[in-house]
């Protein structure tokens, strides 16, 4: 991205994105995967995109929940590594996938996702992902929300009619102590305990660099309302979101008519 400074982005690295393959440990991310898997309905022989896939979970739940009757599962992510996240999946799932029918593409979709043609998938899917679409405006020197909503056209492009979009972004001004707290619990839970708290620990330190940018207007922990209306800017119809993440996210799902 263009600007005049230097521009810290945690996302692409390694460490960050291992940090964050910890957080299914936690268990308001496992209710938030939970809410999220319950509102996907993908269907024999359907096209998904998981849209900064992460550790895969998502995309897992989107194999799982079609019994492995999907055609394929696309995932999508900045940060390389995680490649290596989505072929562990595709070895733990059952049934286990064909070549090809889960696989993941390196990419950022700040940049849209022009290397999909119109109307290819049936679905898409994202958690706490789309909220950092990033653009910054030289001639304004100001961080917009054009990549945002540029983001929103696209996946509406990408989709078929009748094509579901799923996914969760977080509440402004997220507090990350009520979810640490929240999930103190699974620290007795967690196989390794130890790499529990690191990892927790970790998610803090980058969530404090998340709400910095967040206010400056690099990234949007926007309103539902605000997001409402963006989905409906994109043509988006039969909106409906909850709350999820012990409070933290806002969890939607709409679909292009």
């Amino acid at each position: 991205m263009p600007t005049a400074t230097p521009v810290l982005n945690y996302w692409p690295d390694t460490k960050c994105a291992r940090a964050f393959w910890g957080q299914q440990e936690l268990p308001p991310y496992r209710k938030l995967l939970a809410d999220t898997t319950a509102w996907l309905d993908p269907r024999p022989g359907e096209c998904w995109l998981d849209l900064g896939c992460g550790s895969g979970q998502l995309t897992r739940a989107v194999w799982e929940a079609s019994g492995g009757s999907v055609a394929e599962v696309v995932a999508m992510d900045c940060a390389a590594t995680n490649e290596r996240s989505i072929a562990k999946v595709g070895n733990l799932v059952r049934p286990v996938p064909a070549p090809g029918q889960l696989r993941f593409v390196h990419g950022n979709f700040s940049h849209g996702l022009g290397e999909w043609d119109d109307a290819r998938f049936d679905g898409a899917v994202s958690g706490l992902a789309i909220q950092y679409a990033e653009s910054y405006s030289e001639e304004r020197g100001c961080w917009t929300t054009d990549a945002y909503d540029h983001l929103l056209a696209e996946v509406w492009r990408v989709l078929r009619g009748g094509g579901r979009f799923v996914f969760s972004v977080n509440v402004p001004e997220p507090a990350w102590y009520k979810v640490a707290v929240n999930g103190f619990h699974g620290f007795f839970t967690a196989r390794r305990p130890l790499r529990y708290v690191k990892n927790a620990f970790r998610m803090l330190r980058y969530g404090s660099w998340l709400k910095r940018e967040a206010r400056r207007g690099r990234f949007h922990y926007l309103p539902a309302t605000t997001i409402r209306e963006k989905l409906t800017a994109a043509g988006f119809v039969a909106i409906e979101h909850r709350v999820t993440f012990a409070g933290q996210a806002y969890l939607f799902r709409c679909v292009r008519p």
